[in-house]
């Protein structure tokens, strides 16, 4: 008996519900904000938290398989996709301007700026209904987590100061 009521009492539970979500996680759309708006709000979550996670859902099945799986264009040769960031950014200036090639799109700003190191990449597929009553859908989901560069205070601070001068110069 002592073995489980040391069981029990050494249970954490944690509370799932919606209130108790991630204070740091960015669920991007590719339609309601522009692209920037993530980005500057990443920087703001990475100051505050340290790091930040980015969310997305993505149009279909079909996006998740692309990207985690083919790291190829559609409709265009690999040889001409010659990297992972390419690949994504011609997927954001063509056609697919699904929210995951979105989210990846910040991520890598964030990483190619010096600002943020990869963490975690997690994918996975969710279940969606798209009418009341309809079939369920797989869509793709995607989560980056990126946390805080060893120079991202630096930085900031120096984005800081620019911006300060610039607008000196334009008073």
């Amino acid at each position: 008996m002592e073995v489980i009521t040391e069981g029990v009492n050494s249970l954490n539970i944690a509370d799932s519900s919606p209130s108790n979500n991630k204070k740091n996680r960015i669920q991007v759309s590719n339609t309601k904000k522009p692209l920037f708006f993530y980005v500057n709000l990443a920087k703001r979550y990475m100051q505050q938290y340290n790091e930040v996670e980015l969310s997305a859902l993505g149009m279909g099945i079909l996006s998740l398989q692309f990207l985690s799986l083919s790291f190829g264009c559609p409709s265009v040769t690999h040889a001409m996709c010659s990297s992972f960031v390419a690949c994504n950014l011609w997927m954001y200036r063509n056609a697919d301007r699904s929210s995951i090639a979105t989210v990846v799109t910040i991520a890598e700003i964030l990483k190619n700026n010096g600002l943020a190191v990869e963490k975690k990449i997690m994918t996975s597929t969710v279940d969606m209904r798209e009418e009341s009553g309809g079939r369920p859908v797989q869509k793709a989901k995607i989560e980056i987590l990126l946390g805080k560069s060893e120079k991202f205070d630096e930085l900031m601070v120096a984005a800081a100061a620019k911006d300060v001068l610039d607008n000196e110069e334009q008073s």
